[in-house]
């Protein structure tokens, strides 16, 4: 083992496990940086904390007045908490998190230091903000950007620093960050929903998207990732031979969690609660050293926001135990990578479900009415949806026996797939006395106990309903959640509308009574979501097949799945449902095939390097070592030397060609990369470097995993998958 190696292992071995934080009561710990409403209604008058309220619930204004009274009870708050600095903390499109700190300390004209934090530091600040990436909206010498706070999601402590939740727009109002669009979606699906919703209780008055992510990861001892110029550089092992002993026993999946791990672990919950972030679930992935958390469902906005904030955190904290975390959706060949399940459902300001069943007939057709037209959102945009998941590192996971594919399809089961047959063979028009009953009872009626059986699940589908929920399987573990909810919210605000419209034309041409019309539309509806249905095995080679006879969209490749974020039926959504105007639409696109063509090049030059400077000279310094040994051999035996030494001839030989054709692959891979580097158009560079750049990666590892079996291990100068794949 090489003396990195060692020293890495021999250092967790000594190191003396963390002592674990103190036991107390979480619901101590939950949101004690944070400025809720518990903390608002301590600090506030009643007049500000009621206008904050109103701005949370129903987006109501805060004049000056109150945001300055709002400012001044967060500041004196904060330094309670030791808190020191301030930043507006927001989501710019690299989909990381972003903040410009500043301190509270302020002097005064005649020179007295104070304290000082006012209404209009908290309300909107003017950050330079030039260098991130805007995909046209404006240019760098334009390159004022306005953060804004937000106060449906409230402002917390991390460290010394009060963190306020804000969006970021620039100068002409266009949205330059993840959160915006969220936002807007949000409000769009709160709208249409809330109006089908009122069909089944007038009461209801707002209708809540909540989410609730599965985060999966990895954890590596960070000496020995510190060793690895791919992992530090690109997130992800570009080199590396599988070893002997993987996940094929099945023996880590919800196994024994390592004491380093779950030491880790403690540190990140008890920060997370701390931060309001309600975590749940933790336990081991099915691959080694991959582990998952999972939080209470939330508001999808603060679920998004928390999530954002979880990821930044996770990396602080994996620090402090000598743990480095991999978010990249494949860090490892030849086992399972990294996935971000997300959770969604509807939930009414009266405190339903709509996604799941009741008790009553009526309970179920409202059940019903949101459950199908979900389904006939994503069939009608299944190309957009694929598109909000895309990138260059969910490519490596996607279909990959492990992952949903490419293809998005609903899976329901078998006993929801009968209630769908069951409702499509409803009459048209007015049904009768004797069929609304049979339907009520035999049909609708039953749902409950249909779900209580529903225990099955699939694994292979991008988009399965769970019981109360539907979880959007294909999103990748580094992923921002708020584009594939800013997509899947305003799909579904669009269905909805069109639902509400149909049902009052029927009601109002057709004389209709609203369960008539509201069962005569879903019925329609039925048989147009039929080809988005599908309960088979989603690896296998039939269900393409099959998926492209039903018109299906099938785009492995993100070049290709990223069209559908410019194509005329998206902007169109995007700019009826208020979400996003053709501008942004289009920056976005802009913006992502840029990131994934800076990526590839990004791998592709690591891997250049690593495989001339890394691989090469140790296969030729043991190379070397075996010419040595066959001049010895040739000293002592002469003319018969050949018989002793042919083991060694072999071996020199077959490192020969490992290194000829790793060199040649490298050079061809450089003269793709120069011709894809001289294309001026986005778009075509990311076509090259998808298909003629890429390629040469898995030849390349090929042959320097092939080396990697065969050069001395004290020689190798990479540390390999059987020592950082588990935690000592």
């Amino acid at each position: 083992m090489s003396t990195i190696r060692f020293t890495a292992v021999q250092n967790a071995s000594q190191r003396q496990p963390m002592e674990s934080v103190a036991h107390q009561d979480r619901s101590q710990l939950f949101a004690n940086h944070v400025f809720d409403k518990n903390a608002m209604r301590a600090y506030l008058t009643k007049e500000a904390y009621q206008q904050v309220c109103m701005a949370i619930d129903k987006g109501g204004q805060i004049d000056r007045k109150v945001a300055d009274h709002v400012a001044a009870s967060m500041r004196d708050w904060a330094l309670s908490k030791q808190a020191t600095h301030y930043t507006h903390w927001f989501q710019p499109l690299t989909g990381a998190t972003a903040e410009k700190h500043d301190a509270f300390f302020d002097l005064t004209s005649d020179g007295t230091a104070l304290e000082n934090f006012e209404g209009s530091q908290l309300v909107q600040q003017e950050p330079d903000a030039s260098s991130f990436p805007s995909g046209g909206i404006r240019n760098t010498f334009e390159a004022r950007g306005y953060t804004a706070w937000d106060p449906t999601s409230p402002a917390f402590i991390y460290g010394t620093t009060l963190c306020i939740p804000t969006v970021f727009v620039s100068y002409t109002g266009e949205a330059l960050d993840n959160k915006t669009p969220l936002l807007r979606a949000l409000h769009a699906v709160d709208q249409a929903a809330t109006g089908v919703a009122q069909y089944f209780d007038k009461t209801v008055n707002k209708v809540i998207a909540t989410l609730g992510w599965e985060q999966e990861y990895f954890l590596i001892d960070k000496s020995l990732a510190q060793s690895r110029p791919d992992l530090v550089l690109t997130g992800r092992t570009l080199l590396g031979h599988a070893p002997a002993k993987g996940q094929q026993l099945d023996d880590h999946y919800f196994g024994s969690i390592p004491n380093r791990a779950l030491s880790f672990m403690r540190e990140l919950e008890h920060e997370s609660m701390l931060l309001g972030i309600p975590v749940k679930t933790r336990h081991n992935e099915v691959a080694p050293n991959q582990f998952e958390l999972a939080p209470i469902f939330e508001e999808a906005n603060l679920s998004v926001d928390h999530n954002a904030l979880l990821m930044d955190i996770m990396g602080k904290i994996a620090s402090r135990h000598n743990l480095k975390v991999l978010l990249h959706e494949k860090p490892f060949a030849g086992i399972n990578g990294s996935g971000k399940h997300n959770n969604w459902s509807l939930q009414t300001d009266t405190g339903v479900n709509l996604l799941s069943p009741g008790k009553t007939p009526m309970r179920n057709l409202q059940f019903l009415t949101f459950f199908i037209n979900t389904i006939k959102a994503v069939k009608d945009y299944e190309f957009l949806l694929r598109s909000s998941v895309a990138s260059a590192s969910n490519d490596h996971r996607l279909g990959a026996n492990e992952a949903p594919p490419a293809i998005l399809s609903v899976f329901i089961g078998e006993h929801l797939t009968k209630v769908l047959d069951d409702l499509e063979n409803v009459s048209e028009g007015k049904l009768s006395p004797k069929e609304k009953t049979d339907l009520k009872l035999n049909v609708v009626g039953k749902i409950p106990e249909i779900l209580l059986d529903n225990t099955d699940r699939n694994r292979t589908s991008p988009f399965a309903f769970t019981g109360n929920k539907f979880e959007f399987r294909a999103v990748g573990s580094s992923a921002n959640c708020a584009n594939p909810m800013t997509v899947l919210n305003t799909v579904v605000a669009s269905q909805l509308k069109a639902f509400k419209k149909e049902v009052d034309k029927l009601i109002k041409t057709k004389k209709l009574k609203k369960d008539d019309a509201i069962f005569n539309v879903l019925r329609d509806y039925i048989k147009k979501l039929r080809p988005i249905l599908f309960e088979g095995d989603g690896y296998s080679e039939t269900w393409a097949k099959e998926a492209k006879r039903r018109g299906l969209t099938n785009t492995p490749k993100t070049p290709d799945a990223l069209k559908a974020r410019v194509d005329k039926q998206t902007i169109s959504l995007f700019e009826e449902m208020g979400v996003m105007n053709a501008t942004e639409v289009r920056a976005r696109y802009e913006i992502q095939v840029e990131e994934y063509v800076m990526r590839i090049q990004i791998e592709s030059r690591v891997l250049g390097d690593i495989a001339r400077n890394h691989i090469i000279p140790t296969a030729v310094k043991y190379q070397n070592t075996l010419i040595e040994n066959v001049r010895g051999l040739k000293e002592i035996y002469g003319s018969e030397y050949a018989k002793h030494a042919s083991e060694q001839m072999d071996l020199i030989e077959k490192i020969s060609s490992y290194i000829a054709n790793i060199n040649r692959g490298v050079t061809d891979m450089i003269n793709a990369r120069k011709k894809a580097n001289a294309i001026s158009n986005n778009e075509q560079r990311a076509q090259l470097y998808c298909n003629e750049v890429l390629p040469f990666f898995d030849e390349i590892r090929y042959h320097s995993d092939r080396l990697e079996l065969l050069v001395d291990n004290e020689l190798w100068s990479m540390v390999k998958y059987r020592e950082l794949l588990f935690l000592r």
